[in-house]
């Protein structure tokens, strides 16, 4: 999961200020909230369902269906229905207990099928000290499996900052940190074993169960699935002893960010950068191990994953819309810089002791360091994650993709051309904390990265009405057009708007491989749908071709229809990318 909004920062300032008065009435407008909910709804007894993401809309605004949810409880209960289901020819798919993928990997086709969630295949099976190796349930979270790791003096070198995520989750969308060091950040390349419930015929009972090792050719396949073989079931990890890190953020001019990246990585372990391309500044983080024996006990509770108080996320979001409703670039700009002072001058979340900040390196045991997400321990009512879709709070899109190093230097320089045309295009994405630079490695996963690389991670502002188009369209899109094609970015498989997939899957030199075990695994594609399809090139339409199409990554603009021309938005070519088509404000040549 990306860098979310650090708007919630300002909270203590907004209480303290004058205006407060203001904001009360809001009050009136919020759903008084807990921890967030099952993605999963049913009508009742796990009947006529629903299933949506932790955004609370995916990208083409569908609402997915289902017949039934079901919620084994161990490794047993999961063959008995994955048998019973293949048997009916009922189509399955897995959920997770927060179903944090933006894309629709989770929906099925029609409303008669079943989902099956591993909310409650939460345990830790095993632990070997010796070997180094953990063995979980599928549905446990990051968060569960660093606590458990450290309790035996371990820890898992390289993972996502959000800890909310499961581990069967993860793994099948190829979920990262970011190194370029050892076997790289990918989680699913330190698998040492995986065990996956799949359908087959009556003559094994409807149901196989197969155990992959590290070394076996089939594990390229298995380690990023996209959920499409079946339901993992469990995944054994290889650890390390643990160890301490130390952590320095510096920010200096972004003027030679194009050659910092190409060196920024092989000179620290976890090294990455985050980019304010408007204010022209990045930050760069300086984290390497450290002795054991070196002091320091920090904590990172990064603080856009903190828990925020339901009535100024209501007030944040009440004046982002307003900015987009005037045009109001310079209000955003103020803001974006606000949110990044506070956030450098907090040190984004980072702590010495687990209490206060007194100056960097912040040094710390991993466990305590690689990631976060207190706003999932919210037990009180009025606070919440800040994307919690109960609250009329954070609305966006994300869009990521991983540029190879060889070309990474010309895409930073083509997104730093379109700033100085437009110096103030990229401050909203700034109110949500800039760009997140990550370095990804190889991976020997048939849909995992092809090569060394730098993952962008882009969160920016998303309308309500689907057909009203944002300020600064043209800029965020030619900026996704410009990874995505000119320079051949590979697409985050749990992130994206659906144009990011539309002919993805030819990017992925053993893409036919993996087909191949796909045909083996589930022959009878129970755990397809017609958007994995979509996605993995065996059907056409992952794009969409209707009015107003390009507004929300449902397509690539070919005639103004796509656009908003009634409020003064056509499909014009790019003004650095000239391949690129966008939704471009009053711009009067024509493609």
């Amino acid at each position: 999961m990306a860098f979310l909004s650090s708007k919630s920062m300002h909270l203590n300032q907004i209480f303290r200020s004058n205006n407060i008065l203001l904001l009360l009435p809001l009050f009136l407008y919020l759903v008084i909230c807990s921890p967030p909910e099952d993605p999963i709804k049913c009508s009742s007894k796990n009947t006529n369902c629903t299933i949506t993401n932790y955004n609370g809309m995916f990208p083409d605004r569908s609402v997915c269906r289902a017949a039934e949810a079901l919620y084994p409880t161990t490794e047993e209960e999961l063959i008995s229905v994955v048998a019973t289901a293949t048997r009916n020819k009922r189509k399955m798919k897995v959920a997770t207990h927060s179903s944090h993928s933006m894309p629709k990997l989770v929906c099925l086709d029609g409303q008669d099928g079943l989902l099956l969630s591993t909310k409650y295949l939460n345990h830790t099976l095993k632990i070997n000290v010796e070997a180094m190796t953990i063995t979980v349930e599928s549905g446990v979270t990051m968060r569960q499996l660093i606590d458990e790791a450290a309790k035996a003096g371990l820890a898992l070198p390289y993972t996502p900052y959000w800890w909310g995520i499961t581990i069967g989750g993860l793994v099948s969308t190829g979920a990262h940190g970011s190194t370029l060091w050892g076997k790289g950040s990918s989680v699913h390349d330190y698998i040492v074993k995986l065990r996956i419930v799949s359908p087959a015929g009556p003559e094994k009972g409807f149901v196989k169960v197969r155990t992959v090792n590290l070394g076996d050719e089939e594990l390229k396949a298995t380690a990023v699935s996209l959920g499409v073989l079946g339901v993992i079931s469990q995944v054994t990890l290889k650890l390390q002893p643990i160890f301490k890190r130390s952590i320095t953020f510096l920010t200096k001019n972004d003027s030679d960010l194009g050659d910092q990246v190409l060196s920024f990585g092989d000179k620290h372990e976890f090294a990455d950068i985050t980019w304010y391309p408007s204010q022209r500044k990045a930050t760069y983080r300086i984290d390497d191990r450290v002795s054991i024996n070196t002091s320091g006990n920090g904590v990172y509770d990064f603080i856009p994953f903190r828990s925020t108080p339901s009535i100024a996320l209501v007030s944040i979001r009440a004046t982002e819309d307003i900015q987009e409703s005037l045009r109001d670039s310079n209000g955003k700009c103020a803001f974006a810089k606000l949110t990044t002072a506070v956030l450098r001058k907090t040190a984004y979340g980072l702590t010495n002791n687990g209490k206060i900040f007194t100056g960097y390196p912040v040094i710390g045991y991993q466990n305590r360091i690689q990631s976060s997400g207190t706003c999932l321990d919210n037990n009180t009512k009025l606070t919440v994650c800040a994307w919690d879709s109960r609250v009329k709070g954070e609305f966006f899109h994300q869009t990521a993709f991983s540029i190879g190093l060889s070309v990474v230097k010309d895409f930073i320089k083509d997104v730093q051309k379109l700033i100085e045309l437009e110096p103030k295009a990229l401050c909203g994405l700034e109110q949500y904390n800039g760009i997140l630079m990550r370095y990804v490695k190889a991976s020997s996963a048939y849909l995992g990265k092809q090569e060394d690389a730098v993952d962008f991670d882009i969160t920016y502002y998303r309308s309500k009405d689907p057909l009203k188009p944002r300020l600064f369209e043209d800029i965020l899109e030619e900026i996704e057009q410009l990874g995505l094609f000119k320079y051949g970015g590979l697409p985050h498989w749990g992130k994206n708007r659906n144009l990011a997939f539309d002919g993805a899957i030819k990017k992925y030199k053993n893409a036919g491989e993996f087909l191949k075990v796909k045909e083996v695994y589930d022959s009878s594609g129970l755990f397809s749908s017609e958007w994995t399809d979509q996605v993995l090139g065996l059907k056409e339409g992952v794009t969409t071709v209707k009015d107003g199409c390009a507004l929300e990554g449902l397509c690539i603009c070919s005639q103004d229809s796509h656009c908003a021309p009634s409020k003064g938005y056509f499909c014009r070519e790019g003004r650095v990318y000239k391949d690129a088509r966008v939704c471009t404000r009053y711009r009067k040549s024509k493609l």
